[in-house]
């Protein structure tokens, strides 16, 4: 499986569904939103675009095991996997925000592979394969080269459902208000990953995600030189619902000053 080609043939496809996501960008009105559960929204724009990738992802592997946000395709039995979120930041798109993107990635048993994110209105693509570098509109990235926390910018994803750590979040955020340079909230993880991987961000940190929020861009932090574990310090971070990344600099800094409050 030549997975540099497969990589091509992805951010193919994941361009052509990004044209009609943009297409639709600023049209959607509330008969178009439904809700799948507390402030997880859904459009047609996201199952739509999840079925043209999986169609076009068939063909560029076939027999390959599907894990979709919006659920177009129940085939988990496959040591290879394609991992998509059709639209990562839905409510940003709703509300006319121009951060959103798809993302996609390829694991094998569990180890991702290949992954691609695109944002359609900045016609940004970010992808990477394993051990082949990161790379951004077709020039290589790195994670930043910050030294210290007190010098970095973090993002992070605010609860929207999970309220059971709020408290403890909250101190966190205060902890990292006085101790860094400043804290943002995008509301897509996908795009805190990539943008922690090219040097935006230097750090990015959110608990209660799913494996389609971080596949693709966890594998881009890796390549890009970063440094990726769940809340636990462990690997799981895919399946775990907590993923902290940054660059090797300020990681165990970073890491330990979360340790005390998450």
């Amino acid at each position: 499986m030549n997975l540099l080609d497969i990589q091509t043939q992805t951010i193919d496809a994941v361009k052509i569904s990004a044209s009609f996501i943009q297409q639709a960008f600023g049209k959607i009105s509330n008969q178009d939103i439904k809700t799948k559960s507390l402030n997880s929204l859904v459009t047609y724009v996201d199952k739509e675009t999840e079925q043209q990738l999986v169609v076009r992802l068939k063909e560029i592997v076939p027999d390959v095991a599907f894990l979709t946000e919006e659920g177009t395709i129940i085939q988990t039995e496959n040591d290879w996997q394609w991992i998509i979120d059709p639209l990562d930041g839905t409510t940003n798109f709703i509300h006319g925000v121009p951060v959103f993107g798809i993302s996609v990635a390829l694991a094998y048993k569990n180890e991702i592979k290949i992954g691609v994110v695109y944002e359609p209105v900045r016609d940004d693509c970010f992808y990477a394969v394993k051990d082949n570098g990161a790379f951004r509109n077709g020039m290589p990235i790195q994670v930043s080269k910050t030294t210290k926390l007190q010098d970095s910018l973090i993002a992070t994803g605010f609860p929207y459902y999970d309220y059971s750590q709020t408290d403890k979040y909250l101190d966190f955020l205060k902890y990292l208000m006085q101790h860094t340079r400043g804290v943002r909230r995008l509301g897509a993880a996908a795009i805190d990953l990539c943008y922690t991987a090219c040097g935006i961000f230097d750090g990015f940190f959110e608990y209660s995600l799913s494996p389609w929020d971080v596949a693709a861009g966890s594998l881009i932090v890796q390549e890009a030189g970063g440094i990726v574990c769940d809340f636990n310090g462990g690997n799981n971070f895919l399946f775990g619902k907590s993923i902290i990344a940054s660059n090797t600099n300020i990681q165990k800094e970073f890491y330990n000053a979360m340790k005390d409050y998450l």
